[in-house]
């Protein structure tokens, strides 16, 4: 069996708001590995009184029913929640969209597209904390957020559907303008 996920976290948000919060540690079984510890700032000592992984991951398909996520680096969270719930015999019925993919196509002239540059880039105050589910889940809601609105204000449009988003993330960076021109008009 591969890695596990260790912990997992995500928010909903309304009208531009973060309105609930999911964050639970998770245990996978094991031990984690001493780069993961460094990495994540979690520890084995931390997961001893973690629920197992198939216990939170019902939780967290639930909160998730229904509702579209976003992810810095979609593909990857995604593979781990495919499997996770695939575990459990659930699947997840909202689409995917990866804030990575959109950021590097929205601001271009990023001198980086990691989560935490492009939050300085953007000058959205967060106060450290990265590697950490909850944490990383309000970063990118703040950045997809700002996302939103540059797009709003380069197509005058009021309401940016999800799929036009996605459309974005996958439109080759030196179409974006003209996707957005159309869009605006």
């Amino acid at each position: 069996m591969g890695d596990r996920a260790i912990e997992i976290g995500a928010v909903k948000i309304e009208n531009g708001e973060i309105t609930e919060r999911f964050q639970e540690l998770m245990y996978p079984g094991r031990r984690v590995s001493g780069f993961i510890a460094h990495y994540t700032g979690i520890t084995n000592s931390m997961l001893e009184d973690a629920a197992p992984c198939e216990e939170v991951m019902h939780r967290f398909a639930d909160f998730i029913q229904g509702y579209n996520l976003v992810a810095h680096n979609a593909s990857f969270d995604k593979r781990f929640l495919d499997a996770e719930l695939a575990l459990i015999g659930r699947e997840y019925d909202g689409e995917f969209s990866c804030s990575l993919l959109v950021a590097r196509r929205i601001f271009q002239d990023a001198p980086s597209h990691k989560l935490g540059e492009l939050i300085k880039y953007t000058n959205i105050p967060s106060g450290g904390g990265f590697h950490r589910a909850l944490f990383d889940s309000e970063m990118t809601t703040k950045l997809w957020l700002v996302m939103l609105n540059e797009i709003k204000s380069r197509t005058q449009l009021d309401d940016i559907p999800f799929n036009l988003v996605q459309k974005i993330a996958k439109t080759p960076k030196k179409s974006v303008d003209g996707l957005l021109l159309r869009c605006a008009n």
